[in-house]
This record gives C-alpha cells, sequence and structure tokens, in this order.
C-alpha cells in the first residue's frame, strides 16, 4: 500500500497537464486582446477614410 502512495505523489502528469492548459490559455488571451485591438485601430481607420471620402466627393 505504501507503494502505492509513493508512487501516487512521484506522478506528475497531472501536473503538467494544468501547466500545459495555463500556458494555452494565456496563449488564447494574448490573441484575443491582439484581435480586439487590432478590430478597434481598423474600425478607426475605416471611419477616418470614409470621412476623407465623404468630404472628397462634397
Amino acid at each position: 500500500m505504501n507503494k502505492l502512495f509513493a508512487r501516487f505523489a512521484n506522478d506528475e502528469s497531472g501536473a503538467t497537464a494544468i501547466e500545459y492548459g495555463l500556458i494555452a490559455a494565456l496563449i488564447s488571451v494574448a490573441i484575443v486582446a491582439s484581435a480586439t485591438q487590432l478590430g478597434t485601430d481598423l474600425g478607426a481607420l475605416f471611419t477616418a477614410v470614409s470621412g476623407d471620402i465623404t468630404t472628397a466627393t462634397n
């Protein structure tokens, strides 16, 4: 029985899976933040271009 508990205590496969999950979550957060910022910047750019086109055609 002691051998079973010792083997369970030394098993790190669950910890490795948690670490990979945390890394994947951090990468996902970075991608979402970048995409949000890019979308905001593109929206501002298209708004500016639209205003310039409207001004130029009047």
